[in-house]
């Protein structure tokens, strides 16, 4: 049986990025399993771009982003690939549509509160001056605005694709459509079984997001996650210079829905999407097929408030997000096996990826992370008591 330092299984945003920190460390004694191709489109890391953004409204991911951008600038300059690309962002409250309604944390004061703990400069803008800088938009008047100049875009599907390249230069190993079927504790070490054979390793970590069960069956772990399908939709807009990167900032609208919206990248179109509010599914049972309701969500608002982004559908793609049930990360060791280390990114890990990848080789070196992981525990109440709420729908 072949043996090695560290496994990682699965090799999407977050397991390439481990296996890049993890090569780093230990070089040929690493190996990435991916059961499917490289790059495939069945998880939660395609596509060209993933928002990144300091603007946070809870202290525990506060507290990471900005060493998140450091981590993305630490590839950029060993690969010498340009994987961020900052385009200033926006965060719109409509006070109008949330009037009511529990939001907790995420709402403008949520925002400007970690912002200013963390000393990061940012600008609120009423509904007016949101038209007037950016005319692309039209507000119904009861909106507020934050803009942060350092938010922009990281691009999802290069950045995996660098890490692993990164990865095999310090002399990891790849295997791909090789289905992990079991991981077992084996001594201080684990076992880990595919259909060509059991591999042996120091050190796992299980970056599996929809299939995390699936895999931890045999360690005799089961986490309460939820499987979400979503959306996006890029739109042929005939409007190319109004929404050019350099011109038209990343946004999130927080409304009755929350959407979220980049300019022309990687496309020659817009997209959209919608955080939360998909059907439940299965890695196994889920579909590609858009959902309807969803595309014409997204019409409306798009009509009624930035009404040049839109144009022909270019094309709609689903995607999976897997979430516990407080929608935070899962970033820890398997109780009772310290060799066996977990993540799980919640719909929302892919900004901090390159961070996490270097926190996941610290835990499977068995040191204190370079940051603080107490509010991403696999022990905390969220994921081990059965009445903790969910709330996927927000």
């Amino acid at each position: 049986m072949s043996t090695y330092h560290a496994i990682v299984v699965g090799l999407g945003g977050l397991g390439s990025a481990a296996l890049h920190r993890l090569s780093l460390e230990h070089g040929p004694g690493v190996l990435g399993v991916e059961q499917f191709e490289l790059g495939h489109h069945r998880g939660a890391s395609q596509d060209h771009s993933r928002i990144i953004r300091l603007a946070q409204h809870q202290e525990h991911y506060a507290a990471l982003a900005a060493p998140a951008y450091k981590a993305w600038a630490e590839v950029e300059a060993e690969s010498g690939q340009q994987l961020v690309t900052r385009t200033g962002g926006l965060v719109i409250e409509d006070r109008i549509a949330r009037a009511g309604t529990a939001t907790g944390t995420r709402n403008i004061e949520g925002y400007t509160a970690m912002f200013d703990r963390f000393g990061v400069g940012y600008e609120l803008l009423d509904a007016d001056e949101l038209a007037h800088r950016w005319p692309q938009f039209r507000p119904a008047g009861g909106e507020q605005a934050l803009y942060q100049s350092e938010s922009g875009i990281v691009d999802a599907a290069r950045a995996n694709a660098v890490h692993i390249a990164l990865a095999r230069a310090h002399g990891a190993a790849v295997r791909t459509h090789t289905p992990v079927r079991a991981i077992r504790p084996d001594g201080d070490g684990v076992a880990v079984v595919t259909d060509d054979g059991t591999l042996l390793a120091d050190r796992v970590v299980v970056t599996s997001d929809a299939w995390t069960n699936q895999v931890l069956a045999g360690t005799g772990v089961t986490l309460p996650l939820t499987v979400l399908q979503e959306q996006v939709t890029y739109y042929a807009t005939p409007h190319l210079a109004e929404f050019a990167t350099s011109r038209f900032p990343v946004f999130m609208w927080h409304g009755r829905h929350n959407f979220y919206g980049f300019g022309v990248h990687g496309e020659m179109a817009t997209k959209l999407g919608q955080h939360m509010g998909g059907h439940e599914t299965t890695a196994d049972d889920r579909t590609f097929e858009p959902d309807p309701v969803r595309r014409d969500r997204y019409a409306r608002f798009l009509d009624r408030h930035i009404p040049r982004f839109g144009g022909p559908e270019l094309y709609s793609k689903t995607c999976l997000y897997t979430v516990p049930p407080d929608q935070d990360f899962v970033l820890d060791t398997v109780p009772g096996h310290p060799q066996i280390v977990v993540a799980v990114g919640a719909g929302h890990a892919f900004k901090f990826a390159a961070l996490i990848g270097g926190l996941l080789a610290d835990l499977a070196a068995g040191r204190a992370p370079a940051h603080p992981l107490d509010a991403f525990s696999i022990t905390r109440p969220a994921l081990t008591d059965p009445a903790f709420p969910r709330s996927f729908h927000t």
